[in-house]
């Protein structure tokens, strides 16, 4: 009797909270039995078996949509990968072919420094209107290369329609620009357009010819410097830049053809290593001898400066056999931007090099 006292204080306790759970477990489990699934005629299976479809295939048409909306937000080509398309690590070689045409500029002055900035601006925009056509149009091509296909482009993070909008943008601040600027004096700027188009239209595919087009294109970037500028460009100098940027645009074609075989580019099957290699001397050797003659002859340097200029050629003869090194020895040479201006020697020597020339052009003038 004592127990049965006991017992209904602790059950009125623990009875509380359970007492909504009997209630939620008795109507979860009712439409889930199987006695009225049993009893319902073949119609209303069928019913329920058609709406079960039909909010799957809703189900999966959302699906699809949200998909679908998301590969278009994906398609929409970032900035970042829009910059990559113009390639702003190449602009470097505007600015170290352009302002050469100061060399033969004394004295210097800010209307020089200005119009040579002007002439960096231009080459800038025409060098990466290029840049998204060549990549229009070797897209596909690219796409085999093991190191290309990752271009915006080959890979698809840029589409068609927005590298297109890109070149017309592109095209209309380089008219822009030729407008703007001195009457006539875009010419260069307009030949190297009109090489490049035809380099990406075929001549690409022509052995010898597309390397003496890329090195023609910067012969053209130190004529369209000297000519704002109003400076006599020299035939030496003129010579020592078409030579250097055969030789870097051979090594880049040698590289290639390590790096991918001869399918990537049709042209590389009018080389060999063993011919490149003794076309990269050659012309390294072109650019050497072309060096020395443009100090002696035709820069504008200071009176007693024959010992600065003697030093500064065994700087530029090893600035060309660290790069044969770099191509021949270590298989580099696929980005000469990248392997000259990553490589620790060549950057000690290059601004050793600087340091003789400018002391050699900046030493007082002997009176006449």
């Amino acid at each position: 009797m004592d127990i049965t006292r006991s017992s209904p204080a602790p059950v009125r306790v623990v009875a509380v909270p359970p007492e909504p759970e009997p209630t939620d477990l008795t109507a979860l489990p009712e439409p889930i039995t199987v006695e009225p699934l049993q009893t319902l005629p073949a119609t209303a299976t069928t019913a329920t078996a058609t709406t079960a479809t039909t909010s799957a295939v809703t189900t999966t048409a959302t699906t699809s949509a949200t998909a679908t909306d998301v590969r278009g937000r994906r398609n929409r080509p970032r900035p970042r990968d829009l910059l990559a398309l113009l390639r702003p690590g190449q602009w470097v070689k505007n600015l170290a072919v352009v302002p050469l045409a100061l060399l033969d500029t004394h004295p210097w002055g800010s209307a020089a420094f200005l119009r040579t900035g002007w002439a960096v601006l231009g080459f800038t925009l025409a060098s990466a209107l290029v840049y998204v056509v060549n990549d229009l149009a070797d897209r596909e091509r690219d796409r085999l290369h093991p190191v290309k296909r990752h271009r915006p482009i080959a890979s698809g993070r840029v589409s068609t329609l927005a590298a297109v909008v890109l070149t017309g943008a592109l095209a209309l601040a380089l008219t822009g620009w030729a407008v703007a600027g001195p009457a006539w004096q875009w010419w260069p700027t307009a030949l190297y357009l009109a090489l490049s188009f035809a380099y990406s239209q075929g001549l690409k595919h022509v052995p010898l010819v597309d390397a003496f087009i890329v090195a023609t294109g910067f012969v053209l970037r130190l004529v369209q410097g000297a000519l704002l500028i109003g400076a006599q460009m020299s035939e030496w100098l003129a010579l020592c830049v078409f030579s250097l940027c055969l030789m870097l645009a051979l090594g880049k074609r040698r590289h290639e053809m390590t790096a991918a075989g001869r399918a990537h580019r049709p042209a590389l099957r009018g080389y060999t290593l063993a011919f490149l290699d003794h076309l990269v001397v050659l012309v390294a050797v072109l650019t050497a001898v072309s060096y020395v003659l443009y100090l002696r002859d035709d820069a504008s340097l200071a009176a007693g400066a024959s010992l600065v200029t003697l030093l500064s050629a065994p700087c530029a003869v090893f600035g060309l056999a660290r790069y044969l090194q770099l191509l021949l020895v270590e298989e580099g040479g696929g980005n000469p931007v990248h392997v000259l201006f990553r490589d620790r020697a060549t950057l000690v020597n290059a601004a050793l090099w600087a340091v003789l020339v400018a002391l050699a052009l900046l030493l007082p003038q002997s009176p006449a």
